[in-house]
């Protein structure tokens, strides 16, 4: 969600700040700031808006110092504003600090401290911090913090400052991503790696209950009671070209057009060189474990839920195992039954996405065995579930997912496959025949983009109205959401998407002339049923564009006014497939009414809050 830079070393630390905060840009804010050391005091800069509004600000008055803190904050308490912005300071403005996370019992330290003569100006959670860290200072930093943090309550990152003692530089993670670069007379902070990453690719990976102190040639790790930890350096070796947008007008197309990469990529050396066999050796379960399996739990949020939606199909058709898909804010919160011969799979694009990280605890805690895929390496859920399926998508910048979304399902897939050769449920054969469908998929993708020119046509056409419908059957429907939550979420079109099935049950009354459904028929079983309910939209006026197969596409053209078809692959396999035009018909239809494609409004990338 929101982003974290820090710096302590001998250069001037205003554009060591702003350059990290770039980098983090894609993970959506509302607001920046920046906090340094002068020499004699500290100073703050902060404004509302993108990172442009604060670097003018700094022309006129710019900040010189060699030790600092920075962040992008994505509003949770209180409205977007300066004074909201972090950093954040105490009364004296001696204590500065910059957070990502909650804190949940900031209201009752807030009146606790209000009572002692503090007096707060902004609406947040984190003031309250800054002000607990004053409140407990007795000349050590390090000892201020580590009280401070035992009153709180929540989940948290935190890079703290104090003007008594700028030689230091210190940071805590508790529940929220936090990193500390290790550098030649300079070390630094940051929330995520690529902030730092032109500047060292040594790096330390805090684990939640530990905090760093920096100073300019040193980095001490301790846990939050003050025992000392011993970290294993974690050296990064991405390379710094994967987040550079290509020649591409928007990393969202960029990393549309990845796909096909992304795809290969996460099958990698998953499948054994005959081609008849799915090989997951990442995997920690043995053959006992998986005949153990009596249920399946897929929890995630967004669009990574949408792809545990198709998950849910696989698994059940492969393997034969009941699978429920859940919302994971709501699944801790509603008592799911849980055992030990439970799987439950937590699906996140980040690794740290707060609602998931909070299920596959409770998950833990109830005995089940977690599996979890995720794009990142070493990110929480990776650390904490027993068995981990990288997706190997790359870095992904723009805030609506897509490769990320699309290498899930290859996951998905594989993970079915492998499960199903594992219990026996289908064959050698036939598992053979999905893998050789499965490594059709890259080129067939590179089919579809190769026509995007007729869904920027499309798109430019929706975009015309206010509201629109997807319509779709069994893995068509999964589709379908995640096709309405793109439209949605980049280009503010209001969109639905609809089990086509229930039309007749009080979504009809929605159609009227014009409007805009796009009906997604790819599944053989359920053709002439989905063929029908696109007759149904139509006798009431809608505008159809029909998404099919096609070997399919002369006789769904008879009933829609547009088509576009796509590859023909087995119908479990579709959804890698049918997205795609989808997610280019939302990034045109956004283009096309002259939105911010790569930031949309009010979201991020990465949400580490509940």
């Amino acid at each position: 969600m929101c982003g974290i830079v820090g710096y302590i070393g001998n250069r001037n630390t205003q554009e060591i700040l702003l350059e990290g905060l770039k980098k983090l840009e894609y993970r959506g804010y509302d607001s920046a700031g920046i906090a340094v050391h002068t020499g004699d005091r500290l100073e703050i800069r902060k404004a509302k808006g993108r990172l442009a509004v604060l670097e003018e600000k700094l022309k006129d008055a710019p900040l010189t110092g060699s030790v600092g803190i920075g962040h992008t904050r994505w509003a949770t308490h209180g409205k977007p504003s300066d004074i909201n912005s972090h950093p954040h300071t105490d009364n004296s403005r001696k204590f500065t600090v910059v957070h990502n996370g909650i804190i949940e019992n900031y209201l009752e330290l807030r009146e606790e401290l209000s009572i002692a003569g503090h007096t707060f100006v902004s609406e947040t959670d984190t003031e309250v911090v800054s002000h607990l860290i004053a409140d407990e200072y007795d000349g050590d930093i390090v000892k201020a913090v580590q009280r401070a943090v035992k009153r709180m309550r929540g989940a948290f990152a935190l890079g703290v400052l104090t003007e008594y003692e700028p030689d230091r530089l210190v940071a805590v993670r508790y529940a929220s991503p936090l990193i500390i670069g290790i550098g030649n007379g300079e070390n630094f902070i940051g929330s995520d790696i690529p902030a730092i990453l032109e500047h060292t690719r040594e790096v330390y990976i805090l684990e939640d209950g530990e905090m760093a102190v920096l100073t300019k040639n040193s980095v001490e790790v301790m846990t939050i009671e003050g025992q000392p930890v011993a970290k294993d350096v974690f050296h990064v070796d991405w390379d710094l070209m994967t987040a550079e947008k290509a020649g591409y007008e928007h990393f969202m197309l960029k990393e549309i057009h990845e796909q096909p990469k992304a795809y290969r990529d996460t099958m990698g050396s998953r499948i054994s060189p005959d081609g008849r066999r799915v090989v997951l050796p990442e995997l920690k379960m043995t053959e006992g474990d998986i005949r153990n399996i009596r249920r399946v739990h897929i929890v995630a949020c967004g669009t990574a839920l949408h792809a545990g939606l198709v998950g849910k199909h696989v698994i059940e058709s492969l393997a034969r195992i009941p699978v429920e898909a859940d919302v994971a804010s709501e699944y801790r919160y509603r008592n799911p039954i849980i055992t030990p011969d439970t799987l439950v799979i937590v699906v996140s694009q980040s690794g740290e996405t707060a609602d998931t990280l909070a299920a596959l605890r409770e998950a833990k805690r109830a005995g089940a065995r977690v599996l979890a895929i995720t794009n990142v390496v070493g990110s929480s859920v990776a650390r904490e579930a027993d068995d981990v399926i990288i997706t190997w998508a790359g870095p992904e910048i723009a805030v609506a997912s897509t490769k990320a979304y699309t290498t899930q399902l290859i996951a998905f897939y594989l993970f079915g496959l492998y499960l199903a050769q594992t219990l026996g449920t289908k064959d050698e054969a036939f598992i053979a025949s999905v893998i050789a469908a499965l490594k059709e998929l890259p080129a067939q993708v590179e089919d579809i983009l190769e026509h995007s020119a007729v869904l920027k046509q499309i798109a430019e056409s929706m975009a015309k109205h206010s509201s629109l419908f997807f319509i779709g059957r069994g893995i068509d429907w999964a589709v379908a959401q995640e096709g309405s939550l793109k439209l949605k979420e980049i280009s503010y079109i209001h969109s639905e998407a609809y089990a086509a099935g229930e039309l007749k049950h009080g979504t009809l009354a929605l159609i009227e002339d014009g409007t805009p459904v796009i009906a997604l028929v790819t599944q053989e079983d359920l053709y002439e049923k989905t063929l029908s309910n696109i007759k149904e939209v139509k006798a009431r006026g809608a505008r159809v564009l029909g998404l099919v197969n096609r070997s399919n596409k002369d006789e769904v053209a008879k009933s829609v006014d547009e088509l576009f078809a796509i590859p023909d692959t087995l119908p479990l396999l579709t959804p890698a497939l049918s997205v795609v035009p989808l997610q280019l018909i939302a990034y045109y239809a956004s283009l096309a009414l002259g939105h911010d494609v790569d930031k949309p409004r009010n979201l991020a990338k990465s949400v580490t809050v509940e």
